[in-house]
């Protein structure tokens, strides 16, 4: 087992009817507000409303319109301008994990006198940052639960996974009926997303009996409520145990010990969200299953086999490499039934570019520290089976 130090200052509050705490969990925070938001999502369910109720002793700003996939500018930009220029107390944010990521961008980039990048970059740490109030509405990405966001710079094609402990929300407002009305489409994007978290955190050199059992746990109620949720979209129950899978996927707590796995298939998806701002999870979805099959070798085998056993029921007493082949086959099937697009293809995404970004992550993503490092031919090599 590996050193470790941990902490989680979030606080989660969680249940139908909870944002009603709103104004005495933001009170002590200060009196001006920077709430941000996406679309008109939060409008149509009338949260956006409720909020400004709630908030109706505070000094809100606006900051509307931040898109998945988040993006620099204009939204971070945006951001840090109004919380200078309103001088914000606190930032609340109303929407998914698009939104949280910007918001704690803009976060650091308000007490930060140059240019925000220099943060989101790692050229400078930041000293201080604005606190933050998220309420979730989209159960996928865990930003409510850990101190990072993902931020992308268009001209660049760059994404960023920026991560500080500055950033970890003050508190986390989850509502699982806040999710009923999330598309089928988003809903299993948010299921692959979270797998992938997990098995970002399963298929490691050393790990625990402790963590591999959590993941496994953890990888089954998301397929079985994920489906639930997309076949009846306001099963409280299946809705409440996503949001929870989902929230606890990316904060580490189901990595402490182990060593590290490079997250290679989000090293591998922020290149093509960069590139051509496909949704994530069904970017993670469709390259998952072909490093699976890329990083399957003897060095890997067995821990192929208990994810197949333990995670889809597989007989053990199968051959080993069948187990774990079958395993693949099962992930990508899973995926397939939810009703996500399984080539690159199908998200608009052909051979063109495949080479300039299998050497954008190369260079960017420090893959050759990976759980089995990949160098730029391994990288082409996923890029091509995925098409």
């Amino acid at each position: 087992m590996q050193n470790f130090e941990y902490c989680t200052p979030t606080r989660l509050i969680f249940g139908k009817g909870v944002v009603e705490k709103l104004p005495a969990v933001m009170a002590p925070l200060g009196k001006k507000v920077l709430l941000t938001y996406g679309g008109g999502s939060i409008k149509k369910i009338g949260l956006y409303q409720k909020v400004l109720e709630l908030l109706k002793n505070f000094e809100v700003v606006e900051l509307p319109g931040i898109q998945p996939n988040p993006k620099y500018d204009p939204s971070v930009l945006d951001g840090v301008r109004l919380c200078k220029e309103h001088k914000i107390d606190v930032i609340l944010s109303v929407g998914g994990g698009s939104v949280l990521d910007c918001s704690k961008a803009i976060a650091a980039g308000a007490c930060y006198d140059g240019d925000p990048w220099d943060l989101i970059s790692y050229k400078v740490k930041a000293k201080a940052a604005l606190p933050i109030v998220d309420i979730l509405t989209l159960a996928a990405t865990g930003s409510e639960f850990d101190a990072g966001g993902v931020i992308s710079r268009t001209e660049t094609n760059d994404k960023i996974g920026y991560i500080d402990p500055l950033l970890y929300p003050v508190a986390s407002f989850l509502d699982p009926t806040y999710t009923f009305t999330v598309s089928k489409k988003q809903t299993a994007a948010g299921v692959a997303d979270a797998m992938n978290h997990v098995m970002e955190q399963y298929f490691v050199e050393d790990a625990t009996l402790l963590n591999d059992g959590f993941c496994e746990s953890m990888l089954r109620s998301l397929m079985v409520n994920g489906r639930k949720c997309i076949e009846n979209p306001e099963d409280y129950t299946a809705r409440a145990e996503m949001m929870l899978c989902c929230t606890y996927g990316c904060n580490r707590i189901l990595s402490l010990g182990n060593s590290q796995s490079g997250w290679p298939c989000h090293g591998i998806e922020h290149a093509l969200s960069a590139y051509y701002d496909i949704t994530h999870g069904e970017g993670l979805a469709i390259i998952t299953p072909r490093w699976m099959k890329h990083i399957l070798s003897e060095r890997t085998l067995d821990r192929f086999v208990k994810y197949g056993v333990n995670v889809f029921g597989i007989d053990p007493s199968r051959d080993k490499w069948e187990i774990a082949r079958k395993a693949i086959d099962m992930t990508y099937d899973f995926f397939k039934s939810i009703g996500i697009p399984m080539t690159l293809r199908e998200v608009g995404i052909d051979e063109s570019r495949l080479d300039e970004m299998a050497h954008h992550i190369a260079v960017n993503e420090g893959l050759d520290e990976a759980y089995v490092p990949l160098d730029e031919k391994g990288i082409k090599d996923i890029l091509v089976a995925s098409l």
